[in-house]
């Protein structure tokens, strides 16, 4: 594997970079809540402001769907990177149009600009070739460092690549680099899966491609109640996606499910008094709802994980957001992290897990924490990349 790194290029001085981050971080009432994204997103900014290049950045932010949304602007965002940064980030309030190309054109060396919103633009989400062409002209060279994003088929991130010489931002860089050591692991590998949905785009063949070289596959969350439903189990009103069961029937062989994918032997239900009952899965009663694993699963989770020597998790295992409903995920995350870095290999990814992972306050002893969901999955299980395209030669 070649990864045309920015770090091949040996002058960056006066350059105009148009980076691509990802920045679409979580925000509640319009101030943000979490900065994971861009925090992270600094070590390419800052080596490229080093390096004296001239620095246009640009991002998507939430689901505008092609309009202009206040609540979605990215001013906030420069706001906060100005000050994590600790130089002054000039907001352009748009993405195309005289206004950026002035700013990208009075750029000196060593200064940054951040545009407004790319899914303000109908063009960004259709990929358009129009829409790139007219941001690639605001740069000279194309900077790729939004990893969690590069399974989108857009502008900023696949058809801009026809107009500009394009590179891989740092993070970007240790995204694959730290995804790749999973693709060849050391054994025994553990996949712990968990959230809402197991579909034929993203969960699924992740699993399916993992499932050779994989010791176990430890499956909790919603995504289980999908598995009980398929072996006609009652799961009461609990969470399961109708559309999963094809995805689900290749993982068995006739009625018999592929022993290495482990399932919960016990829940944590909310009852319809609302209380929280323990149980194990065949007592599950009609009118309760599945929202945790129960302490046996734990058990069984924490054998497997304890023999690990390459771990990967996404998808907490139950309703974290709740007291009574978050023991499971905290064990797993606990778990993870005190066999990460030394006894096995962790890797975490996806924005609850993430959260969840955070609560126990042991991220630090995590290997790789991915910034990426949708994307972490889809490059796992061998799924189309347009945003690699050009930037990572396997």
């Amino acid at each position: 594997m070649k990864i045309n790194s920015l770090r091949a290029l040996k002058s960056w001085s006066g350059k105009i970079v148009f980076l691509r981050v990802d920045f679409n971080v979580t925000a509640v009432n319009g101030r943000i809540k979490d900065d994971l994204k861009i925090i992270a997103g600094l070590e390419t900014i800052k080596f490229l402001l080093a390096k004296q290049a001239r620095v246009i950045i640009a991002t998507h932010f939430g689901e505008p769907d092609g309009c202009f949304v206040p609540e979605y602007s990215a001013k906030s965002l420069a706001s906060r990177l100005q000050k994590l940064l600790g130089q002054p980030v000039k907001f352009i309030s748009e993405t195309v149009g005289a206004k950026a190309s002035r700013a990208a054109a009075n750029l000196k060396n060593g200064e940054v600009i951040f545009l407004e919103n790319l899914r303000f633009n109908k063009g960004e989400l259709d990929n358009d070739p129009q829409f790139a062409q007219a941001l690639a002209k605001l740069a000279d060279v194309y900077v790729n460092d939004a990893f969690a994003v590069s399974h989108r088929d857009q502008a900023s991130l696949s058809a801009i690549k026809k107009f500009l010489p394009a590179y891989a931002g740092l993070l970007l860089e240790r995204e694959v680099l730290a995804l790749n050591k999973i693709l060849k692991p050391q054994k025994p590998l553990v996949v712990i899966m968990g959230g809402a949905k197991i579909n034929n785009y993203t969960k699924a063949p992740l699993i399916a491609k993992l499932l050779p070289f994989a010791s176990q596959v430890l499956i909790g969350g919603a995504i289980a109640n999908n598995f009980f439903k398929l072996q006609k189990l009652e799961i009461g009103l609990s969470l399961n996606d109708p559309d999963s069961a094809r995805a689900i029937k290749n993982f068995y062989s006739g009625c018999r499910l592929n022993p290495k994918i482990i399932l919960p032997l016990d829940v944590v239900v909310k009852t319809k008094q609302g209380r929280a009952r323990c149980c194990l899965i065949k007592d599950v009663r009609r009118t309760e709802i599945i929202l945790d694993i129960g302490p046996q699963t734990i058990s069984l989770f924490a054998a497997y994980i304890k023999k690990a020597a390459t771990i990967i998790w996404n998808g907490p295992m139950g309703k974290y957001e709740v007291d009574s409903f978050r023991q499971g995920s905290l064990s797993v995350a606990r778990l993870v992290a005190a066999r990460s870095q030394g006894a096995a290999y962790g890797l975490v990814g996806g924005g609850e897990t993430i959260e969840v992972l955070k609560l126990t306050k042991m991220a630090e002893y995590v290997d790789w924490i991915s910034t990426a969901g949708g994307a972490m999955l889809t490059y796992l299980g061998g799924g189309v990349m347009p945003g690699l395209v050009k930037l990572v030669v396997k």
